[in-house]
């Protein structure tokens, strides 16, 4: 079974209970940091799920227990040995605290045991020293029988009832004592042996060279055939014995073994990145800047030329107007869709009450009925909402932007209405003019998600102003959407600033972590609503690196995208989401979305997608696949120009005919007209009135 590696960062964020940081890095051997508190885990692909908890459950179990102290300044302890008896106490005490982890230690070091990972198959384990057989006994003794001294079993009860990391290292340094003097012992007698093998050796050699060589050159033989050399030699390899450290074995052939279930080579190095908090005064471009530009940049131009307004705007004002009445049939559907569902929320939340009161009307039934009081239905207030408006400002929208902003006006009306807050923001790259004024939202740093310095959100609407300023705003991005839409003649230039740039709409998700929670703060909201308005996917968004360049003595900070290997971390929720494997370079919009999701997830996000008709049929296979599912959404689409997808990083994604939208869903059959137009026209109307009232019906349900 394959392993789901984020799913066990999560597993080991919630077994340690804190701010925990969890990598998955190319290394052999998990790593955990006490000062920085960040957890490494390998990637252990050919580890089993019970393994892999096993492993996980240990890890963290040194990040909730293993104290943050340099002990080795007062314990002259070699570290394997406090490492022995830490494992033995953190895994008791992580079974302690989660009784369920039992189960995976248990299996998991049967496991471990059956594929001899502590390389005992063989061996007698009576030739192990103590500390190899403490090993094996906290790791594995339900499976080996291991024999201890009476002496022996003293320290291991000692290291079983460690509780601290003190007695921790007061066991540690009795069980390093204990094997180092029993190496020493055994070092000793093996050199007395040595001693008199080679002393019985030299005495039987001499014996020969004395008689075989004396006749020829006499007693000198004796020096020349002395074991001083011999006895230097016996004398270095005893010293070498001596001043060696004990050795546990067992502990080196797990930490061996553990490495090959990791496949360093083939595996491409995780980079975790995570999303920078914004100063939203630097981003957002106030509402009252942006519609005073637009009014002084036609006044001069009005003035520069010396024309009426009314000649310059007239044609395109009265279209507005002639908008403006067409849809409050729209926008008086939405509305009492709202207090329709409102009612029946509140309803649907209605309690039954004691009053208090005696009830005259039950007092005669009081021998057999308790409840003499009268009752009175409590129906609770309904909920304070708010709407955020996010308008795509690309350049691929000239010819939408129009009808995308006739839908957007239906829906500010509609919170006006009903007297819901609202902030409608326009991403852009283009504004302000001279990028030279941009400030920094936020410091670079490695591993932060790259926010570009021209990216700005420009409020162009809110419920902050009246009615009449409202629809003096309108009326100004209304002339400049006909300036964009080359069906329309416009005689005027659209505001500088104000003209249509890139995508920035992964960096407007970044920012909307910090603009969410202020707007409901403000206007007090108990429910929020997001939508996003847009025509395609979002530019390319990258992260801050930094890239030593071989001639420079300083990192230069570059940066790269958000691709294969990286995981875009959260540590305030605690959720990773990788970018390995993703089937589309725009999915990283949807990663995004999930982020902001699950940050607040008291937050409806809905998606309006204008779609053409060529491209309605590979968005649709981008999140269904080809399915059955699939044949159903195009069916709908088909029929109504329209459908929902609930699979992707939104709540809802509505997917419009742009098109469509263009129509006019009034009844209009043209002047002297003939049945067959009057027909036409009139199922024309109905087809284009059924299409937003479903539309609009189902956004009402959601907002709700």
């Amino acid at each position: 079974m394959v392993v789901n590696h984020e799913i066990k960062s999560q597993l080991a964020k919630l077994l340690a209970t804190e701010d925990l940081i969890v990598e998955h890095k190319n290394v052999d051997t998990a790593q955990f940091n006490v000062h920085t508190r960040v957890l490494i885990l390998p990637q252990w692909q050919k580890a089993s799920n019970d393994v892999y908890d096993m492993l996980v459950g240990h890890e963290v179990g040194h990040a909730l227990f293993t104290s943050d102290i340099d002990w080795f300044l007062d314990f002259k302890i070699p570290p394997q040995f406090v490492n022995i008896v830490e494992d033995a106490r953190i895994e008791k005490l992580m079974k302690r605290m989660y009784p369920g982890l039992a189960k995976s230690f248990y299996n998991g070091y049967n496991e471990l045991n059956n594929q001899d990972f502590f390389e005992i198959d063989g061996k007698n384990l009576i030739d192990f020293n103590l500390a190899d057989r403490v090993n094996l006994y906290f790791k594995i003794g339900s499976w080996v029988d291991i024999f201890f001294s009476s002496t022996e079993k003293s320290i291991v009860s000692l290291i079983k009832d460690c509780e601290t990391f003190e007695d921790t290292l007061s066991a540690a340094e009795a069980l390093y004592n204990f094997c180092k003097q029993e190496q020493e012992k055994e070092t000793k007698q093996n050199s007395q042996q040595d001693s008199e093998d080679v002393g019985d050796s030299c005495i039987d050699s001499s014996s020969d060279n004395m008689s075989s060589l004396s006749d020829a050159n006499g007693t000198d033989s004796v020096e020349s055939g002395s074991s001083s050399d011999d006895s230097d030699i016996g004398g270095s390899a005893g010293s070498t014995l001596v001043d060696s450290e004990p050795e546990i074995k067992t502990a080196d052939a797990l930490e061996n073994a553990l490495k090959q279930l990791t496949d360093t080579r083939n595996y491409r190095e995780s980079v975790y990145v995570e999303l920078p908090k914004l100063d939203l005064d630097d981003i957002i471009i106030d509402n009252n800047e942006i519609h005073s530009g637009i009014d002084s940049y036609w006044g001069d131009f009005l003035e520069e030329h010396d024309i009426n307004g009314d000649n310059i705007f007239g044609e395109v004002d009265n279209e507005f107007v002639k908008f403006k009445k067409s849809a409050q049939k729209e926008v008086n559907y939405l509305v009492k869709e709202f207090e329709c569902r409102k009612s029946a929320d509140s309803y649907a939340r209605a309690t039954i009450a004691r009053t208090g009161v005696l009830d005259t009307k039950r007092l005669h039934t009081y021998k057999f009925n308790e409840d003499l009081f009268r009752k009175v239905s409590v129906v609770p207030d309904g909920k304070n909402h708010g709407l955020i408006f996010i308008l795509d400002w690309s350049g691929s929208m000239a010819h939408v932007l129009l009808d995308t902003l006739k839908q957007l006006c239906n829906l500010l009306w509609f919170c006006k209405k009903v007297n819901i807050p609202f902030e409608v923001y326009a991403f852009t790259n283009d504004y302000p003019p001279n990028e030279s004024i941009h400030k920094r939202a936020y410091e670079k740093k490695e591993g932060l998600v790259l926010i570009q310095e021209t990216f700005s959100l420009m409020n162009m609407f809110t419920s902050k102003v009246n009615g009449k300023t409202l629809e003096h705003q309108m009326k100004n991005i209304f002339r400049i959407a006909c300036a964009f839409n080359r069906n329309v003649s416009c005689p005027f230039n659209v505001p500088v600033g104000l003209g249509l740039s890139g995508t920035p709409l992964n960096e407007t998700i970044v920012a909307l972590h910090q603009i969410l929670p202020k707007f409901k703060k403000e206007n007090k909201l108990q429910k929020v609503q997001c939508v996003i308005l847009t025509d395609g996917e979002s530019a390319p968004i990258r992260y801050s690196r930094e890239i030593q360049r071989h001639w420079e003595d300083n990192p230069f900070m570059g940066s790269g995208y958000l691709n294969d290997g990286c995981v875009i971390r959260n540590r305030k929720t605690g959720y990773t989401y990788s970018c390995t494997g993703l089937g589309y370079w725009a999915d990283v919009t949807d990663l995004l979305l999930q982020d902001l999701r699950q940050s607040f997830s008291d937050i409806n996000f809905i998606g309006i997608r204008l779609l053409g008709n060529r491209d309605a049929s590979q968005f649709i296979r981008r999140y269904i696949g080809h399915s059955h599912e699939y044949d159903e959404v195009m069916k709908s689409w088909r029929k109504e120009k329209s459908f929902t997808i609930k699979n992707s990083g939104y709540d809802a994604y509505f997917g419009i005919s742009a098109t469509t939208l263009a129509l006019d869903a009034e009844f209009d059959p043209g002047f002297m007209p003939t049945k067959a137009q009057i027909k036409s026209a009139f199922v024309k109307s109905l087809k284009n009135k059924k299409m937003n009232k479903k539309v609009l019906g189902e956004f009402i349900e959601l907002v709700v």
